[in-house]
């Protein structure tokens, strides 16, 4: 974690307040079994409708996804958001707010690692996939930076035992190499319906 980003730390402890509280109204009135699927991260996986029904099979979902968040804040609040329910499977989508805020990949990368570990230490078999950074529209010019950090992540990926990178930034850029605007809301930064559409296709086949 970087000495710039740690003052922070603490602040959005307090900006997440809400979500979290929400978070616990919801185990509190219904608990997930575990060995479930836990989907984490920033407003992609919040916004996204429905999450909980979007895939076939025997495999409970729970969604805990909080908006703005970081892949930092994800890192940092493991006991809220992952290791209560004991998945057999966590899917996170974080690190383009990071870099957005000016965060290096690398940086991106050691919150992720963080994450990692501190799920393998808790549950040593739970598997965790990494969903790639998205190309944006309103984040194009920040796209080498979302290459890099996916390529960091990717290649930990590949290294680390029960770990996935699911890749759909590729599959989400057009043949000119930019992203797909069709896939996004007007804000040009959230996914749309058929944005959600294809990342359903991605995922489904790592969760079977």
């Amino acid at each position: 974690m970087s000495a710039h980003s740690q003052p922070g730390t603490a602040v959005d402890s307090a900006r997440w307040k809400e979500s979290f509280d929400a978070f616990a109204a919801a185990d509190e009135a219904r608990a997930p079994a575990p060995g479930g699927v836990v989907f984490v991260g920033s407003s992609s996986i919040r916004l996204w409708n429905n999450l909980e029904q979007q895939f076939e099979g025997p495999l409970a979902i729970t969604k805990r996804g909080f908006g703005g968040s970081r892949m930092l804040d994800c890192a940092e609040h493991l006991q809220q958001l992952v290791l209560p329910y004991k998945p057999r499977w966590v899917v996170v989508y974080a690190g383009d707010n990071d870099l957005a805020e000016g965060r290096s990949p690398a940086e991106v990368l050691a919150s992720f690692t963080a994450f990692v570990e501190g799920v393998k230490r808790e549950l040593p078999a739970t598997r965790i996939a990494y969903l790639s950074i998205k190309p944006s529209p309103l984040r194009e010019a920040m796209m080498p930076r979302v290459r890099e950090a996916n390529a960091m992540v990717e290649a930990y990926s590949r290294a680390t035992r029960n770990l996935d990178y699911i890749d759909v930034y590729t599959r989400m850029l057009g043949a000119d190499g930019k992203p797909r605007a069709e896939l996004f809301l007007p804000d040009r930064l959230h996914l749309n319906a058929e944005g959600y559409a294809l990342w359903k296709s991605v995922i489904a086949a790592h969760l079977k």
